[in-house]
Order: structure tokens, then sequence, then C-alpha cells
């Protein structure tokens, strides 16, 4: 049997759930009315009953996010939320907190979030033993530690494709609650790790001034889908639950065509995981969409730099650089690529982002908004492409069909129009009609076709229709229209029906968890999530941050990111540097908030604490 590689979208709400199917997403995923981490990016229950409707008509699925972390009070609401969404034929929930594993749940698939840190193969393989049937990998992960996870249990494995990065393990960062009593767990993220720091050494002395030294680039490993299926995934994630319909629509068809392109060379073992096929008005490109430049994190192990330093904001498309300025306008590498609207961006001499947008275009010389002084050889980049933005927020820029054929023969009493899909379900439209022969005993058969072809805005092609009739019939064409109408309506209904939806009912299971002793990382909010690890033979367990938060000493974040290597004083990486070792500890300060960094070798990690904390410097040797 082939396995199905999925394009896993994000949605913000209905529209945009919509868009991302249309566009070729195999599943979406979508916030709940609470309790997401996303809570800026909440949906009713009729919405999302909607979208799962029109996504089930293309057998596509529908995922809704409960991820954040839950206390006492919310447990008995969260759960009757979940039998709504049961009710409504959500496909699966997506949560972190293992207090809805003990409640009493609807057969409904549950798939653990990356907020559950998903990189280690024993604890996936608990998961996945405890009735888990998706698990969302972090981020952080090489190929082979998939492949590794991917050996140890058969559950499946879902995996970031494109879209930003936190720079923390999800769900172990803690800034924002520490800073603001806003917790990124609860839904709520600052997101203080866009904020500018100046980085200061152990004698006291600033080593970079103003710059976003805990912002890292975005994620694109879409040039790597065949490796990461070859290691075991089948779903591949796009970030972005808060961006706009340009972006979720430009990410889906850019990897639409990628994944095409692969399980075409790839026929005998894979297949897509839904029906239909796009078509588009644009030519995707992550470059168009917000992006801080791009990365491929660690999934090639770590092999460069990953920091976004200079800005937080969105860099784009990279034009060109700043030839010089004439009068009101600038000369710039590639001007003629600019058009009327376009938004640039640039990096200032004092390190910070600045834009303009383009007020004309001229012969390639562009007329600006605002002049601004900017140095002879800056690079310029697009980071607002007008023309694009438009062609995109069109509703026909990216037209989804299912594939079918028709057949209009003769029966007894008329006429019977039969269409049968890329799925093989069967749609029959009958029609009674006395049958006469037409003028001059001429074939009208392929006017016939040319108006069974006439689709029009309903989800279907008629990519071959064939008339068997003994003799040449006339029929009106108003009757060949609704005979065609009545058959796609139908086949609708029929394909709505067929729809099989995978259910899974929890059972309570004891066997061991991999460890005996939780701290507070595993973010355990209420009672039930510790009933919960206890019966697995946890005999010590931590609260949530969120609830024991020592003010000044805690550890706010643990990161795979290391600012030590991207300043190539890494000790493992960057060896010619030895004798030159930055005085530790390191410490970031933006206004009052200031953070030590402890870095641990070994794991090959950057742990960041608040500054009364206490802590001893590792030796590098």
């Amino acid at each position: 049997m082939k396995k199905k590689i999925e394009i896993l979208a994000p949605a913000k709400d209905l529209i945009q759930g919509i868009a991302a199917i249309n566009a070729g997403a195999d599943a979406v995923y979508i916030g709940a009315p609470l309790y997401g981490a996303r809570s800026n990016a909440t949906n009713s229950i009729e919405d999302i009953a909607e979208l799962v409707k029109y996504a089930h008509l293309f057998k596509a699925q529908v995922f809704v996010v409960i991820n954040t972390i839950l206390y006492d009070n919310e447990l008995e609401s969260c759960r009757q939320m979940i039998w709504k969404l049961y009710h409504v034929n959500v496909d699966a929930l997506i949560i972190q907190d293992m207090a809805i594993m003990e409640m009493e749940l609807p057969p409904i698939v549950l798939h653990a979030s990356t907020q559950a840190n998903n990189r280690d193969a024993a604890k996936i393989k608990f998961l996945a033993d405890a009735g888990i049937k998706r698990v969302v990998l972090a981020r952080e992960l090489n190929l082979s530690q998939i492949k590794e996870i991917s050996e140890a249990s058969d559950v499946e494995l879902e995996f970031f494709v494109t879209g930003a990065l936190c720079v923390s393990f999800s769900g172990n960062c803690y800034m924002s609650v520490a800073n603001g009593e806003r917790s990124a767990n609860r839904g709520s993220c600052a997101q203080n790790c866009r904020l500018p720091y100046n980085l200061i050494d152990g004698n006291g002395d600033t080593l970079i001034k103003n710059s976003h030294l805990l912002s890292i680039k975005d994620f694109d490993v879409s040039n790597q889908i065949p490796n990461l299926v070859a290691a075991g995934i089948s779903s591949f994630k796009i970030e972005g639950r808060l961006k706009d319909i340009v972006y979720v629509k430009n990410n889906v068809s850019y990897l639409r065509q990628k994944l095409d392109a692969f399980l075409a060379e790839n026929t005998d073992k894979y297949t897509k995981a839904s029906s239909g096929n796009c078509s588009f008005l644009f030519d995707a490109s992550l470059d168009k969409s917000f992006n801080r430049g791009y990365t491929d994190y660690f999934v090639n192990e770590r092999h460069q730099a990953i920091g976004s330093w200079d800005s937080p904001k969105s860099k784009g498309q990279y034009i060109g650089k700043l030839i010089k300025t004439v009068g009101n306008s600038y000369e710039i590498e590639n001007g003629h690529f600019l058009n009327n609207g376009d938004g640039l961006c640039f990096i200032n001499e004092n390190n910070e982002a600045e834009g303009i947008y383009v007020n004309k275009v001229a012969n390639g010389i562009v007329y600006p908004n605002v002049l601004k002084e900017i140095k002879e050889g800056t690079f310029i980049y697009r980071n607002n492409d007008a023309a694009f933005i438009k062609i995109v927020e069109r509703e026909d820029s990216a037209i989804r069909k299912i594939s079918t054929t028709l057949v209009l023969k003769e029966n007894e009493n008329g006429f019977e129009l039969i269409a049968t899909d890329e799925d093989g379900n069967v749609s029959r439209a009958t029609l009674v009609h006395p049958k006469e022969l037409t003028k001059n005993n001429e074939s009208i058969a392929e006017n016939f076709k040319i108006n069974l072809a006439k689709t029009g805005f309903t989800p279907y092609n008629a990519d071959e229709i064939t008339i068997e009739f003994s003799q040449n019939w006339f029929l009106p064409i108003s009757k060949i229209n609704e005979m065609r109408r009545t058959v796609f309506e139908q086949l609708s209904e029929i394909r709505l029906n067929n729809y099989v939806r995978k259910e899974h009912q929890m059972v309570k299971t004891s066997h061991p968890y991999p460890e005996t002793k939780l701290d507070f990382m595993y973010n355990v909010s209420n009672k039930t999530a510790r009933k919960f690890y206890e019966r697995h033979g946890v005999t010590e367990i931590e609260k949530a941050f969120e609830l024991q938060w020592d003010p000044g000493k805690s550890r706010v974040m643990t990161t795979k990111y290391c600012i030590k290597y991207e300043l190539e004083r890494c000790p493992k990486y960057h060896p010619e540097y030895r004798d030159k070792k930055v005085k530790e500890p390191l410490v970031l300060k933006q206004g009052e908030l200031e953070y030590k960094l402890k870095f641990n070798c070994k794991p090959c990690e950057m742990e960041i604490w608040e500054k009364d904390a206490e802590f001893e410097i590792e030796d590098e040797d």
C-alpha cells in the first residue's frame, strides 16, 4: 500500500482555511474557540464545521489546535469543547497537555503538538503506546535523529517545512511569562526573542550593541523533502496561523508543486493524501512571503550561522545593491523589476531595518515616497510585492478541481448522465424526456460536450465526456445544463457521505514513562496531567513554571541556537579561536531586562537565565 504524503497548512480562520485547501493543502490546522497557542487565532465551532465540510469534499483533513497547558478549572470546559468538535467531524486534535489523555473523550484522534517538545525516540514511543496517533516533531532535529524516532515506533511523524522558528525548544520558553505574566504556553507569547539586546561579557565590556541577538531566520527545508520522507516524515507542516492569506496561498502552492514533482518520480511508493488538482495564476516563491532570510536550521546538523540579527522584520526578496541616489530617486540594480506600490527594505548604517515605498518606477529609476539617505552599495530587498499580492489575493488565483468522467446515454424513459470521479464515486442524473431526432438527423454530440464541460464554480472538471446514443437524439441545452448541475450536486453529497474519518478511542495505559522525575519543563499545570504521569510510574513531578516562578533566578529558555557559535567562538566548531575566548558569563541586556547565558557544550545547547541566577560556567575543555 502506498504511503500518503501530506501538506499541512495553517488556517487563521475559515476564509484562509478554504484558501489553503484551494491552493493544494491535504490538511489544515485551525485554532479552537479556546486553549490554542495563538490566542489571536481562535474560531467558532460553526466556522470549523463549515471548513470541515469543505475540506472533506476534497478528502482533505481538518486538525484543531488545543495546545496550551490547562489549569484545573479549565478541564471540564475543554472536555465539553472536544465533544462539540467531534460532532462537527473534525479529524484530529493537536494537544500539549497530557490531562486531555485522561479525559472521558469521544473516539477522536489525538496528535502530540510540537509544544510537547518531541525530540526523544523513547518518549515519542511512549506517546504512541499511550494512544497518540501522530507526533509533531521538534524543529531542532536532524535527519538521523528523525530516522531513529521513525524506526522506534510506527506513529505518524509530522515536521515543519517552512515558516518562522521559535529560538527556544517549543514548550520550553518562559521568557514571556517571566517578564510580563504573558505565558507562551498559554497562547500569549510576547516575543521577547525579537527584541534588540546588548551583549556584555564577563568583564562588563559591551561586545555588540542594539542587535536582535535572539532573532533567527525563518525555516525552509523544502529542498529536503525527499530526505525527510526517507527518514520517516509523512506530513509537512507550514508554520503561520497568524500570517495573511497571501502567505498561506503562496507557501501552500509552492510546496504543492514541490511535493507533486517528488510524488511523480516515486509513484510506486508514495501518493497524495487528498483529491483534486490545482491551477495557479501566480508563480509561487518563498522569498515573496514574509521572511527573515531562510535556514535549514539543524536538519543537516549545525553548519551555518542562523541568526537574523539585523532585524526581526521581513526582508523579503533581494533585488540588488543601491548604485546611487539621483535627485529625488534611486538607481538600484535590477530596479526595472520593481513596481509602483512595492515596499523596500534596507539595513541602515546603525544596523537597523528601514523601509520605503515605491511611488513610481521609470526606466529602472525608483522614485520613493520618502527619500532617505542610503549608502551606495547597500543591499535592497522587496518585502511587499504589490503586483504579486494583487494577483494572489484574487479568489481565482488558486483553483482546485476534482477530475471526473461524464457519460451521457439513453435509457427506456429518456436519458441519463453518469459522473465518475477520480476516487471512484458515481453519481447519476436521469431525465424523463421523449426521444426526438435532430433536424436533418445530424449529430449534435459536440454541442452536448461543450455544455457538459462547463463545470464553472463547481469543484469538478469534466476531463472526459462520452455520448452513447443509438441515434442522433435531440435534447434542449437547458436540459443538458440541468442534468449537469444535478449530477455534480449529487456527487458532492456522495463524496461527503463516503468520507471516512479515522477514529480512535483512548484507553488508559500504565506502561512506564522513560523518566521517573519531571522538572518544570514538562509543563504539568493540573492534577489530571499529574495523575497521568503518576500512573505511568513517575514519582516526582515539579509544577509548571507558571505555577512556581522564582522571580529573577529562573531559567527562562533552552535552545539549540548558540550565540557563541554565531560569534565563531564555539570550542567545538571554531577551535582556531580557542585563544580568543570571550569572558563569561555573557549577558543580554535590553533596558531593564537582563539575562545570563549558560553554554552546555556536551548536548550543544544554550540556556538563558534571569539576572540573579547562579550557575557554574562549564569548562570548554
